[in-house]
């Protein structure tokens, strides 16, 4: 079976890079843009750093920011109505996660109205034309969902969150500028950034990993043991590493898939309103233990990227048990919650349990599982 790798057609990185969207807008002959943007970065001028070009440029736009947290299969559909309506050709996402994800659904169903219902989007669905144009510019350093081929919509009537997984979401363009991510207050640094870790974890020992995703997730995880600290203290040094490790681990993750922290996370994100990179960064020490017995030496690999020393020397159980260690410590570090006590109900156990094993992300999953077994590493962040 052949290995597939999807990135962006060009993707700018380091500061001053969001200068190249006007650029890349005319050179293309589009002439109104459609910018999605949540409304707290609209609020705070974070949105503003990029009408500001398009406006020196002369380039026309209109704004939809009907945004929430965790994307709404509402939230999609007003957006197409809205971009419908408003004669534009192009869509620049400006945001965290939710604002790229509801861009990608946008632009998909724009371009193959089929799908006008955005359910019949989940999984693998097969879409003929590739999505609206799209420049991407991420705000926070963690989803990377400026370089993966996925999106995460939340059913609020059904209480859960549905993956979508198609190779012609992709935006052609993504601007990487860390400068979009300075304003970004710690909990948010903190979160997305161990949800870059996790996206970097669970590809690096996914069932469809394999040489060159190796190498992204392993580059990933030591760029993000190294800057994550002082991302949170929002040092420049921080900053620049991020931007540039969330985007290195969404090389990977997106064309190897994830495991089963994704999957828990979603139903915890769609149930509670979690953030999704708090409720990653909880799990992911727990659902390592779990999963090691199936993972080889990676491990070792791990726990040396996230700059444990000696490895070479330790047994099997000693590297795993550093290799979790670690990421609990850094998970402390920069403030996450240990559990999941005042998130989790008991009785909520068994929809969530049998949610992420219907997720799409469970069949990447190191280690086979059940829905039984998803319930006790639920019940054991209690």
């Amino acid at each position: 079976m052949a290995n597939r790798i999807v990135l962006n057609t060009i993707s700018y990185h380091g500061k001053g890079a969001i200068n190249e969207i006007a650029n890349e807008i005319k050179a293309r002959g589009f002439q109104k843009a459609f910018v999605c943007s949540d409304p707290d970065l609209i609020k705070f001028g974070v949105t503003k750093k990029v009408t500001d070009i398009l406006d020196d440029a002369g380039i026309p736009y209109v704004i939809y920011d009907e945004i929430k947290p965790n994307p709404t299969i509402e939230n999609v559909q007003t957006g197409v109505k809205a971009y419908q309506d408003a004669g534009v050709d192009c869509i620049v996402a400006i945001g965290g996660g939710s604002s790229m994800d509801t861009a990608k659904a946008i632009g998909i169903i724009i371009n193959n109205p089929e799908f006008a219902d955005v359910r019949s989007l989940e999984g693998v669905a097969p879409t003929k034309n590739h999505a609206v144009f799209t420049i991407a510019v991420p705000t926070t350093a963690g989803t990377a969902a400026e370089v993966t081929i996925n999106y995460v919509i939340t059913d609020v009537e059904k209480k859960r969150k549905f993956v979508c997984v198609d190779t012609h979401d992709i935006p052609e363009v993504a601007v990487i500028d860390p400068d979009m991510m300075s304003s970004m207050p710690k909990g948010l640094t903190a979160a997305t950034g161990m949800d870059a870790l996790t996206h970097a974890i669970e590809g690096y020992i996914t069932k469809g990993a394999w040489e060159m995703t190796d190498m992204f997730h392993l580059r990933a995880i030591e760029l993000i043991s190294q800057h994550l600290r002082g991302a949170v203290a929002n040092t420049p040094e921080g900053r620049d590493g991020m931007a540039l490790a969330q985007y290195v681990a969404g090389m990977g993750f997106s064309n190897v898939g994830l495991g089963i922290v994704h999957s828990m996370a979603h139903g915890l994100g769609a149930l509670y309103d979690t953030p999704h990179g708090v409720a990653n960064a909880i799990l992911l020490p727990t659902i390592m233990e779990y999963n090691a017995c199936c993972t080889g030496e990676k491990y070792r690999d791990i726990a040396k990227a996230m700059g444990v020393e000696g490895t070479e020397s330790m047994s099997q159980e000693e590297y795993r048990k550093a290799a979790c260690d670690a990421v609990r410590q850094l998970s402390k570090d920069v403030g996450i919650p240990a559990d999941l006590k005042g998130i989790l109900k008991e009785e909520d156990v068994q929809f969530l349990a049998e949610s992420a094993y219907a997720d799409a992300c469970r069949p990447g999953n190191p280690r086979d599982t059940s829905v039984e077994e998803i319930a006790e590493l639920f019940r054991k962040l209690l």
